[in-house]
């Protein structure tokens, strides 16, 4: 079988972009076992609920649902466990001081195969409020006074 080439996109997190302003994106590989990347080549995982953290200068995924394959056995994995995210020192470094400010979260966007690899974008974002979540700012309408009313 020939390798892999381009991107093939497993899952997008849709509710990411309604519910965070974006500051920055980085892509990280992820640490998966055998059974996770089968699962993951059939289209299986959820990314809601999903963020990310920084624990001892390593970068973690959680609260990432992949579903036990189906046809394995005894090796199967844990469907919530926390993954590890391959970045390099000075991207986790960066990442901690954005991420450690009050209202700022680590969030993945989408979860794809580049070149045959399991890849994440992920996203440093700020949490909007609910009247917060329609148009960003600078892109609304001003409304149009009228004489007398």
């Amino acid at each position: 079988m020939p390798g892999e080439r381009g991107r093939k996109v497993v899952a997008t997190n849709r509710r990411a972009r309604h519910d965070y302003l974006i500051e920055s994106t980085y892509e990280a590989g992820l640490v998966l076992t055998g059974t996770e990347v089968k699962s993951l080549r059939q289209g299986r995982i959820s990314l809601s609920n999903a963020h990310g953290f920084i624990s001892a200068a390593e970068a973690w995924l959680d609260a990432v649902h992949i579903p036990e394959y189906t046809e394995g056995a005894w090796s199967n994995h844990s469907p919530r466990r926390p993954r590890k995210l391959l970045l390099h020192k000075k991207q986790i470094l960066k990442i901690d001081a954005q991420i450690s400010r009050r209202g700022y979260a680590l969030i993945p966007l989408s979860v794809y195969f580049s070149d045959g690899r399991a890849k994440v974008e992920l996203a440093v974002a700020k949490g909007r409020r609910e009247f917060d979540s329609g148009r960003p700012i600078g892109s609304a309408k001003t409304p149009v006074k009228r004489n007398g009313l």
